[in-house]
């Protein structure tokens, strides 16, 4: 059935961030942050290898030697101005404060920014990858959903270290999984397959470069005021395609 993938997937964070959560507060803090600093570098190593789709071999044929690397580069650039002006970070954080509230009794015991990190950052890991968007397309045009359950695998242990580290702030991410993916797999089942593999390509090392951003999110790389805004950067996902189209029409 088209969109177990989906579902299965928020099952798996939410018995990973029930168990992460169930532990989490027995571990000391630097034991916690540990988990994140090993999640950081495992989403780095994602990142790397889904970056270097800017050599596929599809890619390069279709748009020269020489533009891939232009094209990732300019559709950060205008997908981060269009996110910007849209202040896509500061309504993804708003909407966390505003769950939070919602869900005060249980998290009363975590400050604010504890839980709209949480929910910030393992959304942006949930459903930035290029599993999220390959998978759910796949899924929708009636390949199966194969990607979508080992992208579930991984994020269920995911979600118990972040769980650990942001606690509640975790469970909040799960409609997020729900509507974008099931927004996807819905794109899919109405288009096709409409990607051709230049533009996936296109897309998949962009997506790698985002999860760059997020690995150094968790690694605390940048401190909290002058931390990548990953948020504002999505519109890239969907301005690398289009770049792609435009230089394949004019070569």
């Amino acid at each position: 059935m088209i969109g177990t993938g989906t579902l299965v997937n928020a099952a798996t964070v939410l018995l990973g961030a029930g168990i992460g959560l169930g532990i989490g507060h027995r571990l000391p803090e630097r034991t916690r942050q540990v988990v994140t600093d090993g999640l950081g570098l495992v989403t780095l190593l994602i990142a790397a290898s889904s970056a270097v789709a800017v050599s596929d071999d599809a890619f390069v044929a279709a748009v020269g030697g020489s533009a891939p690397i232009l094209i990732v580069l300019g559709a950060l650039l205008t997908g981060g101005i269009i996110g910007s002006l849209l202040r896509l970070e500061d309504r993804l954080e708003g909407l966390g404060d505003r769950l939070q509230q919602l869900g005060r009794g249980k998290a009363e015991t975590e400050g604010p920014s504890l839980f709209i990190e949480g929910f910030v950052t393992s959304s942006l890991v949930f459903c930035v990858g290029p599993l999220t968007i390959l998978g759910s397309i796949t899924e929708g045009i009636g390949e199966g959903p194969d990607q979508l359950l080992l992208k579930a695998a991984l994020d269920g242990f995911a979600a118990i270290a972040f769980a650990a580290a942001f606690g509640w702030g975790v469970f909040a991410s799960i409609p997020t999984i729900l509507v974008v993916q099931g927004a996807l797999t819905a794109l899919g089942m109405a288009l096709g397959d409409f990607l051709p593999a230049a533009h996936l390509a296109a897309l998949t090392a962009t997506g790698g470069l985002l999860l760059v951003a997020v690995a150094m999110r968790l690694l605390a790389l940048r401190p909290m005021p002058a931390r990548i805004k990953v948020a504002d950067l999505l519109p890239a996902l969907v301005t690398a395609p289009l770049l792609t189209a435009v230089v394949v029409a004019f070569r």
